[in-house]
């Protein structure tokens, strides 16, 4: 242990612009895990950190700290190659459901440690919870049967997994200082080197519905994680994406597994096929596997089989049908032309307010609630067509949801040009 400091120091030489040293960094970290340095001290040398910054050696054993506050996972003894995805969070990314199967499909072992949604940004664990019977609590040795027998996991993260992070979260949430260039690199990659998984593809959003809204911005955080992970030991890449406009053409836990199902079954929305197959083939290739057609494994069934086994494997019934809401309303055009811009952060706003998300750890989800997107940029619409179906088994939410929808979409009497791609940048 590094001996004993002052976190009142710390704070000081943080808050004056002064550079932390490794002893001091690693002290803090483990006192606050213990308790010994209080919720209050952390929020100072939080918000210290996000207005002073830190340096990449600041980061690294920032990160290191956290990782060893708690256990790390093991998957030396699977025969295959493992590799992990981590998306920054958006609005409407339903990614990972599709692309655990698909990437298991080619021999490579995918634990998928997943998390829930806060506030306007969807959790996969809550999507998946919307199909009857599926369990996302899983053991350590539950993961590791999986890994070996079906080759894909979607589950609940640990809790012994970087608990530092885990305190170290909630409370940069209520106070301000969630989006640190610092603080998120370290969070992600702390849980993430922890989980034991020898690659790594980050997804790092960019735009209005992304907590990076500009590209240097993306750039910068991709940057820092990829060397985080890679000094780690864990072979790690990043694609940055585009989130200026929700992703695919549903918002909502069971909208968005319906979806998924949509894609797995060799369809779906063009920008959620092409980000799950460039993801897809980053993982393989970062995992060793190449010169195979990710492509077809979606259009031929066989990520589809591999869904319905992981789905089973869980306790899931991959057959069910999915939970349908009680009310649904339509929100229409006011006027015809061509959708020009769709704010991604007013639609994961209003797709919370109507029950499908959740503004407190640990506060229930409504599996139904979302919003399905009728007609998405690029595309003609007329005055009084259906422009968003907003969808809530509690009917007095339909307000607040469609105030939070009034100037979320831009219609022009000129067509704008949909998006090529949803890739924008890659940082290996």
């Amino acid at each position: 242990m590094a001996e004993r400091f002052d976190a009142v120091d710390i704070i000081r030489a943080k808050r004056d612009g002064g550079t932390l040293s490794l002893e001091q960094i690693t002290w803090v970290i483990d006192a606050y895990a213990r308790g010994d340095v209080g919720d209050e001290q952390m929020a100072a040398l939080a918000m210290a950190i996000y207005l002073r910054g830190m340096d990449s050696a600041e980061i690294r054993q920032w990160t290191r700290a956290m990782v060893n506050s708690g256990e790390r996972m093991d998957f030396s003894g699977l025969s295959q190659p493992t590799v992990d995805k981590h998306s920054t969070g958006g609005v409407g990314d339903k990614i990972t459901l599709p692309l655990v199967p698909l990437v298991a499909v080619f021999g490579v072992a995918v634990p998928q440690l997943s998390g829930r949604g806060l506030g306007h940004t969807g959790g996969t664990l809550d999507k998946l919870e919307s199909i009857p019977g599926w369990k996302a609590d899983l053991t350590n040795d539950q993961v590791l049967a999986q890994l070996r027998e079906v080759g894909g996991v979607i589950c609940a993260a640990g809790s012994g997994l970087a608990p530092a992070d885990k305190k170290l979260y909630a409370l940069r949430d209520v106070t301000g200082t969630v989006d640190s260039i610092p603080l998120i690199a370290s969070s992600i990659m702390s849980k993430k080197i922890a989980e034991g998984t020898g690659s790594l593809v980050l997804d790092v959003k960019v735009g209005s519905g992304a907590f990076m809204r500009s590209i240097p911005d993306a750039q910068k955080l991709a940057k820092t994680m990829v060397e985080l992970g890679n000094t780690a030991g864990v072979r790690t890449r990043a694609l940055l994406t585009d989130m200026s406009a929700p992703l695919g053409k549903t918002v909502g836990n069971a909208l968005e597994v319906r979806e998924s199902v949509e894609v797995l079954a060799g369809g779906g929305p063009r920008d959620v096929v092409e980000l799950t197959v460039a993801l897809a083939r980053e993982m393989l290739e970062s995992a060793g596997v190449t010169g195979v057609d990710v492509a077809a494994a979606l259009k031929d069934g066989r990520a589809m089989d591999k869904w319905r086994e992981m789905i089973q494997a869980q306790g899931g019934d991959p057959d069910a049908t999915l939970p349908v809401a009680k009310e649904k309303t339509y929100i229409r055009a006011q006027r015809s032309g061509y959708i020009t811009e769709m704010d991604a952060l007013r639609v994961g706003y209003a797709s919370w307010r109507l029950g499908a998300g959740r503004a407190f750890q640990g506060a229930p989800v409504m599996k139904t609630a979302g919003i399905e997107i009728n007609k998405r940029v690029g595309e003609a619409i007329e005055a009084g067509e259906p422009l968003f179906t907003l969808h809530t088994d509690e009917p007095e939410r339909f307000e607040r949801a469609a105030d939070m929808l009034d100037g979320a979409v831009s219609i022009d009497g000129n067509a704008a040009q949909s998006r090529e791609s949803v890739i924008l940048d890659r940082v290996h």
